[in-house]
């Protein structure tokens, strides 16, 4: 089995088990269509893996089967311990991500494009998939650039890879976990209810836990949110700018960045 059939298949087993998690143990009431929703963001999710192919190819994975055949990049010149090079790079790009997480926040470039993934009306696994075809690309270009300086090993990033898609699903996904197995959890590993707070409408708790994987990156750097000011199923989702399902189609999440870009929001 190859690294794509096998990302592929983890990351179809996932989507089911949380899709089926959700209708036996939802956590947050439904405001939208959930059809409709899943919908476009499978269409998204499709437009971003022909357009990931297109401009990339082999994309990460290939990147780091590159720089290990040139001998380039930092762990290639230290040549560590395989073992203990493992470890380091999916923590190290895991950090990467979180660091990636708060400057699209930060940067109101970056943001008008990331709004799209936060304009979602409800959160479930679908919402993992939601995200605007030029902040994936970049995101792209970001970790083959990371991945140029680093020279960890493809199995690493292949890894990392399916870990980060693994997650991103269970932690978007409207599941409810009984509340010592979340704060138990929670001590290394984002869950659904430590990421909901991160999609509240209220700025504060917005800017707020931005881990997708490992929690100890929003602990360390202070940005991590325990609570949010509502409990969870009464946390509003979304953004104040967007709150009609008519606004949210296919064709206006495209479009957004532009239209988002002539209205006032602060994050």
């Amino acid at each position: 089995m190859d690294g794509n059939t096998l990302r592929l298949l983890i990351f179809v087993s996932v989507f089911i088990l949380m899709l089926i998690l959700e209708s036996l143990i939802p956590r947050h009431p439904t405001v939208d269509s959930k059809p409709r929703r899943f919908g476009i963001h499978l269409g998204l999710s499709g437009l971003n893996t022909i357009l990931l192919k297109l401009v990339f190819g082999a994309a990460a994975v290939g990147a780091a089967k590159t720089v290990e055949i040139k001998g380039w990049g930092l762990l290639n010149i230290l040549g560590w311990n395989n073992v203990l090079e493992f470890f380091l790079v999916v923590v190290f790009l895991d950090f990467a991500i979180y660091l990636q997480h708060v400057i699209v926040h930060k940067v109101p470039l970056f943001w008008r494009f990331h709004v799209v993934h936060h304009s979602d009306l409800d959160l479930d696994v679908s919402s993992g998939l939601r995200f605007h075809p030029v902040e994936i690309l970049a995101s792209m270009l970001y970790k083959i650039g990371i991945i140029f300086l680093l020279g960890p090993a493809p199995l690493a990033v292949l890894v990392f890879e399916a870990v980060l898609n693994g997650m991103a699903l269970f932690s978007h996904s409207n599941i409810a976990l009984p509340v010592k197995a979340d704060h138990f959890f929670r001590k290394l590993i984002v869950t659904p209810d430590m990421h909901r707070i991160h999609h509240s409408v209220e700025v504060s708790e917005t800017n707020s836990n931005y881990g997708f994987n490992l929690s100890i990156w929003d602990r360390i750097f202070g940005t991590y949110k325990e609570e949010a000011l509502k409990s969870q199923p009464e946390i509003v989702i979304g953004i104040d700018t967007f709150r009609s399902p008519n606004e949210l189609t296919f064709y206006n999440l495209l479009i957004m960045p532009k239209k988002y870009g002539k209205l006032t929001y602060v994050t």
